[in-house]
């Protein structure tokens, strides 16, 4: 029993491109059913914008409030403590500090909270290569998987995959 299983992608622009390479490997000898070529089919008349990017930008925004509110509330406690405890932060303008305070607190908080909402949408795709494939479907593009079930047959694909796309996802399956 073969032990040996290996998967190679790579994006292509152009459908005809991915074509070309799925047929060079069947004539290779990698039978079709380990090759799979994936695609949107044919490209919509003109570009229409993409309607999740409205999505990201409203988490973003959402995060962004959320954590200006945190952080305004966690400045507020802060401060509290700090006159409770009879310590001032600038001896010259008490009233002034209490201000800084806080809008360095909501600043703080806004930016970690749109860092957390940038962050989910930008981290969700790393390692995840299905929706690296369906992002790159979605954005017109043709994805070729080989599997592959020995060395010489890899590095076959990578080769042809890299010179045919210049762009390549190595994967190995255990």
């Amino acid at each position: 029993m073969n032990q040996y299983r290996h998967h190679v992608s790579g994006f292509f622009a152009r459908y005809q491109d991915a074509e070309s390479v799925h047929r060079t490997l069947l004539a290779r000898g990698i039978p079709a059913s380990r090759l799979q070529l994936l695609d949107a089919g044919p490209p919509p008349p003109s570009a229409l914008p993409r309607t999740d990017s409205k999505r990201v930008l409203d988490d973003i925004l959402t995060k962004g409030a959320i954590g200006t509110a945190v952080g305004t509330g966690v400045g507020a406690l802060a401060e509290l403590a700090l006159v409770a405890a009879n310590v001032s932060l600038f001896v010259a303008s008490p009233l002034i500090a209490p201000l800084v305070l806080l809008g360095w607190s909501a600043s703080l908080g806004g930016f970690i909270g749109a860092a957390a909402g940038a962050g989910s949408e930008v981290g969700s795709r790393d390692g995840n290569f299905p929706a690296l494939v369906h992002d790159a479907i979605a954005s017109g593009q043709t994805v070729l998987v080989a599997a592959t079930h020995s060395e010489e047959e890899t590095a076959f694909a990578l080769k042809l995959i890299m010179t045919a796309s210049g762009d390549i996802d190595d994967q190995v399956k255990s």
